[in-house]
Order: structure tokens, then C-alpha cells, then sequence
């Protein structure tokens, strides 16, 4: 994979400072999409379990980063034991654009305005290369697992259901 050299986003910015390789992928969004992640695997012929979506959510009121695939859900039960924490609700989208400084459907888990603790599900960790959000709509960025919790300081585990 070449190392990408592109401004633009807080995410690929945060990737190439980091030294992290990284391909870009951009895709024309379809503002009437209802899935982001899913819109994204299609328009760019992925299979949806290497595509990523990043979620908000609050565990015991505290926010936190989940990164599931895109053909699954998030198990808040789940991601509320892992966090240490009790109660997991997602996030209200407009208080996850405050905290991470990107709209919904374009929420990176790389160059959020403030570092969160960080949840990778685990079946991330069996595929040689992932796709997350590029911190806009329409643009994916394509990593090593290892890379991605390299630079978000994530904990894999078990938070996906299919």
C-alpha cells in the first residue's frame, strides 16, 4: 500500500503525520442514502464486512468511539462491558458532530477533535486491510487494522453483531 500524501480531512492529515499507509478512496455520495457504510461497500465494490462505520455512543454518560462493520450492528451491552461501564445509548448525532467535529455519515474514528476511548470489533482483526470513514462524506480510507488502533489507541473486542 502507498503511502498517501493528501490534505483535506483531520483524519488523513492525523494518518500522514503519524507515518501510517493509507489509501484513499472517494465515491459520489448520494445525499438520499439512508446507509452510509453500505452506500459506501457498494459504490465502492468492498464487501461490506471490510467496511467500517464509527458510532457515538455514551457509556454511563460518558462518550465513547465504537467501529463495527457496516453489514452488522452494535451490541450496546457489549460495548458497555468492555468500556467498563454498565448502560451504553447511542450518542444524539448532532452531540457526536460537536464532540468529533465531522457530520453524521462522514465520522472518522482518526483526527476526532478530542481523543475518546476507542472500541475496534475484533473481526477487523482478521482481514489484511479495513475501510473507515475519511472524515467526509464519500471518501473511505483504506488501513491495516494494526494501524487503525495504533492511531486511535482502540481496544479490540467483541461489539459487532452480524
Amino acid at each position: 500500500m502507498a503511502r498517501a500524501r493528501v490534505g483535506g480531512t483531520p483524519a488523513t492529515v492525523a494518518l500522514a503525520a503519524a507515518g501510517v499507509d493509507f489509501t484513499t478512496h472517494a465515491y459520489d455520495h448520494d445525499p438520499r442514502a439512508t446507509s452510509y457504510g453500505l452506500e459506501a461497500a457498494d459504490a465502492l465494490g468492498l464487501d461490506p464486512a471490510d467496511v467500517f462505520k464509527t458510532l457515538l455512543a455514551d457509556v454511563d454518560a460518558d462518550p465513547v468511539v465504537a467501529i463495527v462493520p457496516v453489514s452488522g450492528t452494535l451490541d450496546l451491552k457489549a460495548l458497555a462491558a468492555a468500556a467498563g461501564g454498565r448502560r451504553a445509548v447511542m450518542t444524539d448525532p448532532a452531540v457526536a458532530q460537536r464532540i468529533t467535529g465531522y457530520v453524521v455519515g462522514g465520522i472518522s474514528p482518526i483526527g476526532q477533535r478530542r481523543s475518546l476511548p476507542t472500541f475496534l470489533d475484533e473481526s477487523a482483526m482478521a482481514r489484511p486491510h479495513i475501510y473507515v470513514s475519511g472524515g467526509r462524506r464519500g471518501l473511505d480510507l483504506g488501513l491495516a487494522p494494526g494501524d487503525l488502533v495504533s492511531v486511535t489507541g482502540a481496544v479490540v473486542c467483541p461489539i459487532g453483531r452480524a
